[in-house]
């Protein structure tokens, strides 16, 4: 495995972390803020569809600017803001709001992270690759749920929603570490004039 994919699975790591935080739990939010199941199934379904939807039109974008490691980072980060931005819900519109965010979000850094991780996969290795940011995934939404459900338990939701944040920086800090790929190869290209 290369140095490229232990950073974009380190990064998507500490993201996925953050994320899957609250999701077992987030009926119990949802209910702390004056919501019911219904306000639950619909900002949840916010996120689904928005990410769902600008998924495939800001992949098709991303493919025309080329700008993989630059979205991944943006996406990262906007996700990040989402995160925090539970810390001032107070009702089930500013959470449909805060959904919207986070669907944004993803909708930029998943095509980017695609793109990125087949690129730099290892084609001899290709099923075990991806098989290893599949079993991560899953792995980390365990591990994820029973944190999640502790620190609230025990911590509240407010420490939880600085915890993902803070695990979210994590990853977009790491994610960074990207752009470095890319100065290393400009250095190596000739440069073009007009």
């Amino acid at each position: 495995m290369n140095r490229w994919i232990r950073i974009l699975l380190f990064a998507d790591f500490f993201v996925l972390l953050a994320a899957g935080m609250l999701t077992p739990i987030y009926a119990i939010f949802v209910e702390k803020i004056g919501g019911d199941l219904l306000d639950a199934s619909i900002a949840w379904a916010i996120f689904s569809f928005s990410s769902g939807f600008l998924l495939w039109i800001i992949g098709k974008w991303e493919d025309k600017v080329k700008h993989y490691v630059k979205l991944l980072v943006v996406g990262y980060f906007v996700r990040a803001i989402g995160f925090l931005g539970y810390l001032f819900v107070s009702n089930r519109y500013e959470l449909f709001i805060v959904q919207l965010l986070i669907g944004i979000g993803a909708s930029i850094s998943l095509p980017s992270y695609d793109s990125l991780y087949s690129k730099y996969i290892d084609k001899k290795e290709y099923a075990t690759e991806w098989g290893l940011w599949e079993g991560m995934n899953l792995m980390v939404a365990a591990l994820a749920a029973i944190i999640g459900g502790l620190v609230a338990t025990y911590l509240g939701f407010t420490f939880l929603f600085i915890s993902m944040f803070a695990l979210s920086i994590i990853g977009f800090f790491i994610s960074l570490t990207l752009l470095k790929k890319k100065k290393l190869s400009n250095k190596n290209t000739p440069s073009k004039r007009l």
